[in-house]
C-alpha cells in the first residue's frame, strides 16, 4: 500500500513555560544519565509498589474482620465484614446486564464536522476527531485479558466496541504508560498494519518498546515538553489515510469543503500521578504521563491513569485533610483551558490501597476543575474489573461529587455508552 500521509514532528520553536521543579521526577544514575522515575510530591503518600500494596490489602482485611461496637452487642456481620471473614474481599459483579455497548460510527471524511468528536471504545481509550482533520486514538487496548498472558489476567466484562480494522482514520496515537490495560503490544501491532503512517507519542523510556516492535514512527517526551506536528495529506480523490487495500477509503459528500492539504497539531506531554512497569524487573524505568492536544480551535486533554491524592482511611475526612497533586493546577494554567477532558473515574478501590495512583469520581471532578476542563467525559471504568467497586458505582459516585463541589450533575462531566460519541 502506497503511503498517504507525511507526518513531521518537531520540537516548538518557543518553548511553554514550565513549573519550578519540572524534572523533579527524574531519577538519576551517577553518571548522570536518566534511570527511572518517581513521583515526586507529597500527595503520593507512600506509593503503591507491591510490597506496599499487599501490606495495605492486609491491613485493610484485619481492620474489617475486628469486632466493632455493634457486633459487641450481637449485631449481624454486614458488607465489608461478612466478606472479610470468610477470607474475601469485595469481588464486583459483573454479569450482563453492565455498561452498554454499541457499535460505534465514525466520520467518513476529515471535513464531516465543525465539532469536536469523541468515541469512547472502552476504559481508556477515546477515539477523538478534530474538526481540523486530525485523528487521535488515545490508549488503545482491544484485547479481551490486560495481561502479559492471554490466559490469565483481568478478563474483559464488556466487550470492544468494534475491531481496529472498523477505525477509518488513525493520525495519532497517544499512550499514557505502560501498564496493560494502557499499552497493548497487540493492539500497537494491529494498528501499525492498518495504519502505518500512524505516528505514536509516549513517554519517556517506551520509545524503545516501539523500536523493537518495528515501529519507528515515534516520538518519546518528557513532561511538560510540547511538539508540533504538521500532517500533509495527498489529494482528496487519493486519500485513504491508513486503510489497507481492501478497506473503503475516506469520502466526501459534495455539501462538505475538500480534504485540507496539511492539519497542525501542537500535542503536549504532561505530568500524573502513577507508576509504569510491564515485567518484575521494570518498576518506573518509564513515565507515566498526561497529554493535551490542540488542533485549531479546539482543544483536549486526556488523563490517562492517575491520582490525585493519597488517603489513609476511607471516610470524607481524610480525603479533605490530604495534599493534593499540585501538578494539575499547573498543567490548567500553563496548558489550558481544554475543551474537553478525558478523565479517570473508576478502579479506585479501597482507597487506602489505590489512591495514590488511581482517582476515584470526587479526584477526578478536582482534576477536572484544577485542568480547566470545559466539558469532560470519564474513562478508565466499564471494562475489567481491577479493583473492588461495583462496576457500575463510577457513574453513581460522579454524579454525588459534581453535587458535592457545585457543578451540574449532567451535561458538564459526563459517562456515556461504550461505542457512543459525543461532540463538542
Amino acid at each position: 500500500m502506497a503511503t498517504t500521509e507525511v507526518m513531521i514532528v518537531t520540537k516548538t520553536a518557543e518553548p511553554a513555560p514550565a513549573p519550578e521543579g519540572s524534572k523533579a521526577h527524574h531519577v538519576l544514575s551517577r553518571n548522570g544519565s536518566i534511570s527511572g522515575f518517581v513521583n515526586p510530591f507529597p500527595s503520593f503518600g507512600g506509593g503503591v509498589g507491591l510490597l506496599t500494596v499487599a501490606r495495605k490489602m492486609l491491613w485493610y482485611v484485619l481492620r474489617a474482620t475486628l469486632p466493632t461496637p455493634l457486633e459487641a452487642d450481637g449485631l449481624s456481620l454486614t458488607g465489608v465484614h461478612r466478606l472479610a471473614l470468610t477470607g474475601k474481599l469485595n469481588s464486583p459483579d459483573t454479569k450482563p446486564p453492565t455498561v452498554p455497548v454499541r457499535r460505534p460510527t465514525f466520520l467518513q471524511s476529515r471535513t464531516a464536522s465543525p465539532a469536536l468528536r469523541a468515541t469512547w471504545l472502552g476504559h481508556a481509550c477515546y477515539h477523538v476527531e478534530f474538526p481540523t482533520g486530525l485523528r487521535v486514538l488515545f490508549d488503545p487496548v482491544f484485547e479481551s485479558r490486560c495481561s502479559p498472558f492471554s490466559f490469565l489476567g483481568p478478563k474483559r466484562y464488556t466487550p470492544p466496541p468494534c475491531d481496529i480494522s472498523d477505525i477509518p482514520v488513525v493520525d495519532a496515537v497517544v499512550i499514557s504508560h505502560s501498564h496493560y490495560d494502557h499499552l497493548s503490544s497487540t493492539s500497537v501491532a494491529e494498528i501499525h498494519k492498518r495504519h502505518p503512517d500512524a505516528h505514536f507519542f509516549v513517554g519517556l523510556g517506551l520509545e524503545k518498546w516501539f523500536r523493537s516492535a518495528g515501529i519507528d514512527k515515534v516520538t518519546e517526551m518528557d513532561w511538560w515538553d510540547d511538539v508540533d506536528v504538521t500532517l500533509t495529506l495527498p489529494k482528496r480523490e487519493q486519500e485513504q489515510a491508513g486503510h489497507d487495500d481492501d478497506a473503503k477509503p475516506l469520502s466526501s459528500s459534495p455539501n462538505e469543503p475538500p480534504a485540507p492539504e496539511r492539519i497542525s497539531a501542537r500535542i503536549s506531554c504532561l505530568p500524573a500521578q502513577h507508576t509504569s512497569s510491564r515485567t518484575a524487573i521494570d518498576k518506573d524505568t518509564t513515565l507515566w504521563c498526561s497529554w493535551g492536544v490542540r488542533s485549531g480551535a479546539h482543544s483536549v486533554y486526556f488523563g490517562g491513569d492517575t491520582g490525585y491524592r493519597a488517603v489513609d482511611a476511607e471516610d470524607e475526612s481524610a480525603r479533605e485533610a490530604a495534599p493534593v497533586c499540585p501538578s494539575f493546577d499547573d498543567i490548567g494554567t500553563l496548558r489550558g483551558p481544554f475543551d474537553l477532558g478525558l478523565i479517570p473515574i473508576g478502579a479506585y478501590g479501597p482507597r487506602t490501597v489505590f489512591s495514590p495512583m488511581h482517582a476515584d469520581p470526587t479526584d477526578a471532578v478536582d482534576i477536572f476543575r484544577d485542568t480547566r476542563c470545559k466539558k469532560a467525559m470519564g474513562i478508565h471504568w466499564g471494562t475489567w474489573a481491577l479493583t473492588t467497586e461495583e462496576v457500575l458505582e463510577p457513574p453513581r459516585l460522579l454524579r454525588q461529587a459534581l453535587k458535592l463541589r457545585g457543578v451540574a450533575e449532567t451535561g458538564v462531566f459526563d459517562v456515556c455508552d461504550i461505542g457512543e460519541s459525543r461532540e463538542f
